[in-house]
């Protein structure tokens, strides 16, 4: 997938006139699918992402962005804190079981922030911004067999839990210029969260690509 977008990337800046854009909108909007993918849990979301924007002049904008995921793995004991991992360590497991928990999640972000624009092409704007914001996850287990059903009761007895915390990381991306008015976005977003601190060992690293239309509108900005 980012091999075929690089691909598709080239192809529009070689096709691009070199003239620059002469309108740039007051507002943008963009709606459209998108894929969350945490590596280290195995996890990936799939959802929603909207972004409104504002354009300050023809370099800088500023906006906010909200994204909505649904996904589903399993936890596994190496992937909980060294004292929870000695707790299950006491145990005692058939032959040939492997220990893990499946579970659903849903995953939302919220960001605000500034967006710096690279207009030069008149086909292609290039983008790049800081990723700052807030993300909440909600996990519900969904055991499978007596055992796993004992080890949720006695770690997580509502067999739910959530958190909300900050992430930090950056954003970049293209917009193809169908006309003044209409686009289409890819972007992604590669963050750092550390959720469910005291329960997973480790805060983790997710990757957000986002794919869609963008309308612009409003007055020409000079």
């Amino acid at each position: 997938m980012k091999r075929l977008l690089l691909i598709l990337l080239v192809l529009l800046l070689s096709l691009s006139a070199f003239a620059q854009q002469d309108y740039v909108p007051r507002y943008d909007v963009f709606t459209g699918f998108s894929y969350l993918n945490s590596p280290k849990l195995n996890l990936v979301g799939r959802g929603f992402n909207g972004e409104f924007g504002v354009n300050v002049n023809r370099w800088l904008a500023l906006g906010a962005d909200y994204s909505v995921f649904a996904g589903h793995s399993s936890l596994l004991p190496s992937e909980l804190t060294p004292a929870i991992q000695t707790q299950l360590s006491g145990i005692t497991l058939p032959p040939g079981y492997v220990l893990q928990v499946p579970y659903d999640s849903t995953t939302w972000t919220f960001s605000a922030g500034p967006q710096v624009n690279y207009r030069h092409f008149n086909k292609v704007t290039l983008w790049v911004r800081p990723a700052l914001g807030i993300m909440h996850e909600g996990v519900t287990a969904k055991p499978a067999d007596p055992i796993q059903t004992a080890i949720v009761a006695g770690l997580v007895p509502t067999g739910k839990k959530s958190d909300n915390v900050i992430f930090y990381g950056a954003g970049w991306g293209f917009d193809a210029n169908a006309s003044k008015h209409v686009a289409l976005r890819v972007g992604f977003d590669f963050v750092h969260v550390n959720l469910f601190d005291g329960f997973l060992k480790e805060g983790r690293n997710s990757l957000r690509m986002s794919i869609g239309p963008t309308w612009r509108f409003g007055k020409n900005v000079e």
